[in-house]
C-alpha cells in the first residue's frame, strides 16, 4: 500500500528563520518550497524535509532524521568546521567511540543537534 508512495521527515521547530539558515547554510540543503511562515520544505536526495514551526519543537529524544553518507568521516569534519557540535551517547552498547564517529559491525554514527535541540544523525554502511 504506502510502499509506493515518497514519505517526508518532519521537524518541528520554534524559530523557522534560525531553522531555515541551519538547515540551508549548514547542512547545504535547497528550500524548494513554502507554505506561508509556518513551514519550509528542503531537497535532501530524492526526499523532503519538511521544517516547521511549532511550541513542540527540540521534545523529541530520539532521532528525528538519518543522512546515509558515503564517507561519514569527511561529512562530520565538514560540518564541525561549520560549527556543528557532535553528541556523544557512551551509553550505547555494542557501540565503539572514536572521536565524534560510533562505529559496530562495519557500520558507522554520528550523532548531531539542530538549533532547536532535535537529533539528527549520519550513517554510513
Amino acid at each position: 500500500m504506502l510502499n509506493q508512495h515518497d514519505a517526508t521527515a518532519n521537524v518541528a521547530v520554534k524559530d523557522l528563520a534560525r531553522a531555515k539558515a541551519f538547515y540551508a547554510t549548514t547542512l547545504g540543503l535547497q528550500q524548494v518550497d513554502a507554505e506561508g511562515e509556518e513551514v519550509a520544505i528542503f531537497k535532501s536526495g530524492h526526499s523532503n524535509l519538511n521544517v516547521y514551526r511549532s511550541e513542540f519543537a527540540g521534545t523529541n529524544q530520539a532521532t528525528s532524521v538519518t543522512w546515509s553518507v558515503p564517507d561519514i568521516e569527511d561529512t562530520v569534519k565538514t560540518l564541525k568546521a561549520k560549527g556543528v557540535k557532535f553528541e556523544h551517547y557512551d551509553d550505547m552498547p555494542g557501540l565503539e567511540r572514536d572521536g565524534d564517529i560510533y562505529e559496530s559491525d562495519g557500520m558507522k554514527v554520528a550523532w548531531f543537534k539542530d538549533p532547536d535541540g532535535n537529533i539528527l544523525n549520519l550513517v554510513s554502511r
